[in-house]
């Protein structure tokens, strides 16, 4: 009967979790709207419950996340440095196709309560 229980509060904290991330991927699909803030906000979500995931099929999701934070940053970043000189743009839209490519490959993974095969 304890052990039950255990199950059902793990499936319970499990489902928690899911939907967080989920959260993280909505942030990401956001990021452009909102001046990157929405990006943000998720890597903290990611950051505070991470040890919570570990040992979890999430734990890829959730590295598959923070991974996707720092690859927009860098692109940002290259962007704005090099956007005086006419070129920021053309870093901009592949860092957008990236961000949308995998947010949408995580999100249909996490839809079908699968890891994400790879998450580096």
């Amino acid at each position: 009967m304890n052990n039950l229980i255990t199950k059902k509060k793990g499936a319970e904290s499990l489902e928690k979790l899911k939907i967080l991330t989920t959260l993280v991927y909505v942030c990401q699909a956001f990021a452009f709207t909102l001046g990157g803030l929405p990006l943000l906000a998720g890597v903290v979500i990611n950051f505070i419950n991470r040890d919570a995931v570990k040992g979890t099929w999430l734990q890829s999701h959730f590295e598959w996340q923070i991974k996707t934070v720092w690859i927009t940053l860098a692109g940002f970043a290259l962007a704005g440095l090099t956007f005086t000189m006419g070129i920021g743009l053309f870093i901009l839209i592949p860092t957008f196709v990236i961000l949308v490519y995998r947010a949408v490959v995580g999100w249909t993974e996490l839809t079908v309560d699968k890891p994400i095969s790879d998450p580096d």
